[in-house]
């Protein structure tokens, strides 16, 4: 049995902060600085965590309670991102079982790529020192097209890239967004329930996802079909 989607040419793209990777560490370590350099104890990373896939807009919030609608807060978001550009990837680590089924990917000859909301120039360089950029097709961040998600423009973009039809795609994301966008781009979708999955009045079981997922292993199966597909039955989840 090969991992297989709906055609050959199928593709899997992945949000990148909670779901490709654990990022969640360096994300909280700006904000825990900037507290500290305001006489603010430093935060522990339980509670920054659930923020991380929100960027500098949750973890401002979160960390010095200050909102995107505040005047302050553009200050705070050059700080936060100035901080945070200069040690990208000390701690950050693909997620286990990320490793394995990205190998699996390739066995397979799907192609699989990364559309995150992140700014590209952080992207490419998170992928590189993770061991993974030139083995991902697409590397998309939040200003490489016009739009960002929820806004399905970015993943159109990847299928675009990729050569794919996007209802021949799967899109997998730790945040109500990643599961919007991928749906309004006409593609299946999976939540990971393992990512930081924000907002806890709304938890993963509640965005409409085709499936979810408590652990990236478990993806494999999910996009795992019989080779032989003559009775119609090459679906993916």
């Amino acid at each position: 049995m090969t991992i297989s989607l709906q055609s050959p040419h199928g593709a899997v793209f992945f949000d990148l902060d909670g779901t490709l990777a654990d990022t969640a560490a360096d994300l909280a370590a700006p904000v825990n600085a900037m507290r500290i350099e305001r006489g603010l104890e430093a935060l522990p990373l339980d509670a920054l965590r659930p923020f991380a896939s929100m960027g500098a807009r949750g973890l401002i919030g979160r960390g010095l309670g200050v909102q995107r609608e505040d005047p302050a807060f553009e200050a705070l978001r050059v700080e936060f991102l100035e901080r945070y550009e200069a040690a990208m990837v000390v701690h950050t680590r693909l997620f286990d079982g990320v490793p394995a089924l990205l190998d699996a990917l390739d066995g397979a000859g799907l192609r699989w790529g990364v559309v995150s909301n992140k700014v590209e120039r952080y992207v490419r360089p998170i992928l590189a020192a993770l061991g993974v950029l030139e083995r991902s097709a697409t590397a998309i961040g939040g200003d490489t097209t016009a739009f960002a998600k929820p806004h399905p423009e970015p993943l159109l973009h990847a299928a675009r890239l990729t050569g794919v039809d996007p209802a021949l795609c799967v899109y997998v994301g730790d945040d109500l967004r990643d599961v919007e966008a991928g749906r309004a781009a006409g593609m299946r979708t999976i939540a990971a329930a393992y990512g930081y999955c924000g907002d806890e009045d709304r938890p993963p079981p509640t965005w409409g996802a085709d499936a979810i997922v408590a652990h990236p292993a478990e993806l494999i199966a999910l996009l795992r079909v019989p080779d032989d597909r003559t009775a119609g039955r090459g679906r993916v989840l």
